[in-house]
């Protein structure tokens, strides 16, 4: 018998550490261009340093200071996205969310589920007080995923991101520990 995580399990999805056979997962999900644009990483990284991180990292929030899990679809195992938590701050108990499905994953609730589980584990075993995460004001997908979750607009950032030679706006959004639905709550 297999021993329960139930802060990172879900009905459709469950989360899980990153693991070495992750390799080319991880690889194809960095190495996509079309994922730069949500990032400031503008070059493709190496099966050996993705390899070294797989083996140096702790997978430990506060060792570390990022947080970085797989989203698995339960019914297949299959890997389907990513989830991080990063930039933790530990004086202030508060990080940032980064958050990625597979194209052929998206708009069947993963995302929304993964969030959920992500923000119940940060905020009621890993006590953070806060979460935010910046998102393109036109990826309205996104955006229905992040306010579903609890999450509020708190600032807008013009012409934050350079995405292929044009600039987008990017909305700050924040979760307050007191204001996020725990992973048990009814979805909306």
């Amino acid at each position: 018998m297999t021993a329960s995580v139930p802060f990172l399990s879900g009905a459709d999805v469950r989360l899980r550490a990153l693991e070495p056979e992750d390799l080319d997962f991880i690889y194809r999900m960095e190495n996509d261009p079309a994922h730069w644009a949500m990032t400031d990483f503008t070059v493709p990284y190496s099966r050996y340093a993705l390899r070294r991180y797989l083996a140096d990292s702790r997978n430990d929030l506060f060792a570390d200071r990022q947080l970085r899990l797989v989203i698995v679809q339960q019914s297949t195992g299959a890997s389907v996205g990513l989830i991080d938590l990063f930039n933790y701050e530990p004086m202030h108990a508060r990080a940032e969310v980064g958050l990625l499905v597979c194209e052929g994953y998206r708009g069947l609730g993963y995302a929304t589920q993964a969030l959920r589980l992500l923000c119940d584990y940060a905020f009621r075993f890993l006590s953070l007080h806060q979460l935010a995460a910046y998102v393109s004001s036109d990826n309205l997908p996104s955006l229905h995923v992040f306010h579903a979750c609890g999450f509020s607009e708190c600032g807008l950032l013009r012409q934050w991101w350079r995405v292929g030679g044009a600039y987008r706006d990017v909305l700050l959004l924040q979760c307050l520990d007191e204001s996020c639905p725990t992973s048990t709550a009814p979805t909306p």
